[in-house]
Parts: structure tokens; sequence; C-alpha cells
């Protein structure tokens, strides 16, 4: 039996649906997760790192991908992997990688853009991989302009988690009239929008839930902040965000500000999910759903339109075409033979 190791951050457990997805091809799996910025980041190295200036930072994550280089060169060569895998893979050194693919393929898929500042490492991986993968189109741009081959893959559905439950809710029984699922204290815009459908709707039943203003951040506003009873202010589970879009009239997904061209998680989990999705435009998304199955918008007045169409008119049928596209093209395990054709093994 083939072997895949999967080495990985903690990326909102998105390892273990591409290890799912692996085993569901017949792949042996093994994964190991680090922390960021350090491994481990708990107990007092958690502190220490916190604590400490930018230049003693930037020591102690060196020292931290020095230890975790000795033991991950360990497991390698007791698993003895065909593939391995790694979201990112920041904690990576370039030396290792390199001793990786002397016996395995080596994968990166990068849910970062690589352009950001603090994510230089990872861009530099594609030198020492096989095949990267990133889930912004504007990083294949990048590294075609310098030459490198890169491809452009957004994320996927994992339908163990994301599936409509067995009896579905008819239209008219769903008590949420707009759900959103994302953090929020970290994109002005999505706040904005936010606050906009909250004062526009004040009599429909709206469901708010991510980091809002959290208390580890600015612990006043913590304290001040308005609207409990919607802005929900915590994350939640996948089992718990599953539930919901079952309850659900309208899901609304706002992409943070660093996504141009590309889909973030809740594009594929809505829909997979069964919910009606109201997303913001781009031509990615449109190729998704190129018809009416999820409703695009380009700028407020669209985005309301929708809002006001899907509070009025049942959209049992568009979510149920979107449900169809999204379990039969866009899995973890269709993304997973997408990467393995890339690197010859079918």
């Amino acid at each position: 039996m083939a072997k895949v190791l999967i080495i990985s951050s903690p990326f909102f457990d998105y390892q273990k649906s591409v290890g799912r997805a692996f085993e569901e091809l017949g792949y042996e799996v093994r994964i190991e997760t680090y922390d960021e910025p350090i491994h481990p980041f708990k107990g007092i190295l958690r502190w220490r790192h916190k604590l400490a200036s930018s230049a003693r930072k930037e020591e102690l994550r060196r020292r931290s991908r020095e230890r975790y280089d000795l033991f991950i060169r360990s497991v390698f060569e007791e698993f003895a992997p065909d593939i391995v895998f790694s979201y990112n893979g920041t904690i990576l050194l370039d030396d290792t990688l390199d001793l990786f693919r002397k016996n395995s393929k080596v994968i990166f898929w990068m849910y970062d853009s690589v352009l950001r500042k603090d994510r230089e490492r990872c861009r530099n991986h594609i030198d020492h991989a096989d095949a990267v993968f990133c889930f912004e189109k504007k990083d294949v741009e990048y590294y075609d302009s310098i030459g490198k081959k890169a491809f452009f893959l957004p994320l996927a559905c994992d339908t163990t988690v994301y599936y409509p439950p067995k009896k579905l809710l008819k239209w008219e029984e769903k008590d949420i009239d707009i759900l959103f699922v994302g953090t929020i204290y970290t994109s002005p815009h999505r706040a904005k929008i936010l606050k906009k459908i909250v004062s526009r709707y004040p009599e429909r039943k709206i469901v708010i839930y991510g980091h809002y203003k959290p208390y580890f951040k600015t612990p006043v506003k913590w304290f001040f902040r308005e609207k409990r009873n919607i802005f929900k202010n915590r994350n939640i589970t996948p089992k718990e965000v599953n539930a919901l879009f079952a309850r659900t009239k309208i899901a609304l997904n706002i992409h943070h500000e660093q996504t141009s061209f590309g889909a973030n998680q809740r594009v594929f989990e809505a829909s997979g999910a069964g919910a009606y999705q109201i997303c913001d435009w781009n031509p990615f998304i449109e190729s998704v759903f190129p018809s009416g199955e999820a409703g695009l918008y380009r700028n407020e007045e669209e985005l309301f339109a929708l809002i006001d169409d899907a509070l009025i008119n049942d959209k049992s049928e568009c979510a149920l075409n979107g449900y169809k596209i999204i379990t039969s093209s866009h899995t973890f395990k269709v993304r997973v033979q997408e990467m393995l054709r890339e690197i010859g093994i079918k």
C-alpha cells in the first residue's frame, strides 16, 4: 500500500480532510500537525514568544524549526512515505525537503498567499517540491512571472463534515433568515457589510458567528459590544456550522480582503451542506455556479436585491443544484486526484 505523510499546521483540521481523501484513494496515511508560530505553542513557550521582541521572536522560530526538523526527519525515515504533503510548510527546512525528494514526491498546497511578507519561506519551497498548488490565482501568476510553475487549486468540501440532514426542512420551516460564519475583526469590509445588513433587516432573525470584538484583542470593546443576540462573538465547531446551515434560508459568504481570484472554504461548505448561498462575485466563483445555483453580487445594491429575493422566494432548488455541483466536482477527493495527476500518479 502506498503511503502519504501529511505535515501541517492545525488549519481548521483540513489536514484531516486531505488525509481522509488519500485513505479513500487507498493510501496509508500519517498526519503530523505542528503549531504556529512556534512548535509547541503552549505553556511557557507560548508566553516567551508573545512577550519577545521581533528579533527575539524570529530567533525562537528558528530554534523551533531546527528542533522540529530532527523530529520530522525521524518520522520520515520510520514511515518511508511515497508522498509528503504539506499545507504551507512554514516549519520545514529546504535541506529536509530535498532529503524527502530523494525517495518521495513532495506536494505543497498554499492556503496563505505566498506574496505575504511573513510567507517568504513558503514562497521559496517551490524550488524544493515536485508540485505547488495555490488557493489564489494571483500566486500562480506571480510564480509564472518569475519562470516557475505552480497550479491554481482552491479548497474543497469535506463531505464527511458538511452534508444536508437526512430530513430536509421545508423553506418555510427554516428558522434562521441570514447566517454568517467567519472571522470579522480582521476584516473591516466584512464588519461594514454585516452592520448594514443587521440595520436593514431588524425584523429578521440574523445569526453571526465568529470573533467580532474579541476579548483577547480589545477588552474594552468586548465589554461594550452591541447586539450580542446577533453577533455571537465566538467561533463554533464545523459540526455546529453544518447544523446551522440546515436551518438557514441564506448562508451569507463575504470574502476577506486578501481574496481576489479564488474561494474561501464557505463557498464549498455552505453549498455542500445544502444551503442556499449568497456570495461576493469573482470569476472563479461564477465558474463554479454558472446558472444561479448561488446568488452572486458585485456591489451592495445587488447584495440587498439578492437577500430581498431569497427572503420571500423559495431557493431550495437553487440550493440543491449547488449541492450537486460541489459534491460532484469540488470534494477533497477530487482535489487530491488533481494533485496526483500533476505529479504523474493516476
